[in-house]
């Protein structure tokens, strides 16, 4: 469980160098934030996150030498506890679900502020999503095929437990960690403990698959 006092840990991959310095000196210059490191440089940027275990991980969307979807996945597999922000993101995007799927937890529009930035990364490091808001609807809509499908046939024999299927309301509400915690007394990292639960049991790899899966018509689960 992350402090609420404790400074938010950083791990910056952008392979635009005068946009790197400048992102890592802003968020450097501001109370509560952590860079860990700022790298064009993927694999050293990597280890560095694999050593540090960073809140967050900002990887920008438009890498010139890496598939930053496939980046999102390594990162989401080899440091799990990295919270991950797509950064860069134009408003004609059509393929953002596929970061969703693969661990990206926030998004930050090119045109975005700084402050949207900094209030994006606290959102994200306090366990909430953040999605683009010029895409919302479609990309919500892309989750929901992606959700659905021969998932839901195979999941026909999924088994929640009743504090599985409050969490999965709680998701769907667009609480965070911390919020369902308070919400339902019990601790943060056991709100963690069932989330990841939900996740295995559903076969989904994100929070915002879940809430689209729960709202995707027709598909049940049942007690146990």
């Amino acid at each position: 469980m992350r402090s609420p006092h404790k400074r938010i840990s950083l791990v910056l991959i952008d392979d635009n160098r005068m946009l790197r310095e400048g992102i890592a000196a802003m968020i450097r210059a501001q109370p509560g934030f952590r860079v860990l490191a700022a790298s064009a440089d993927v694999e050293e940027a990597l280890t560095k996150a694999r050593e540090a275990k960073p809140d967050v991980m900002l990887l920008d969307f438009g890498l010139a030498d890496h598939d930053s979807l496939s980046l999102t996945t390594t990162v989401h597999a080899d440091v799990p506890a990295a919270r991950i922000i797509i950064m860069g993101l134009v408003s004609t995007q059509e393929d953002i679900a596929a970061y969703v799927h693969a661990g990206a937890s926030g998004f930050i529009m090119k045109d975005a502020t700084f402050d949207e930035f900094l209030a994006t990364i606290r959102t994200v490091a306090a366990g909430g999503e953040v999605l683009p808001p010029a895409l919302t609807n479609s990309l919500f809509t892309q989750i929901v095929r992606n959700a659905t499908g021969h998932r839901a046939r195979a999941l026909a024999g999924v088994r929640l437990t009743k504090r599985e299927r409050q969490i999965i309301d709680l998701l769907g509400e667009g609480l965070s960690n911390k919020e369902i915690a308070t919400r339902i007394h019990i601790a943060v990292h056991t709100v963690k403990s069932h989330v990841h639960n939900v996740l295995e049991k559903l076969a989904l790899r994100s929070r915002l698959e879940v809430v689209a899966f729960t709202h995707s018509k027709g598909t049940k689960t049942s007690d146990t």
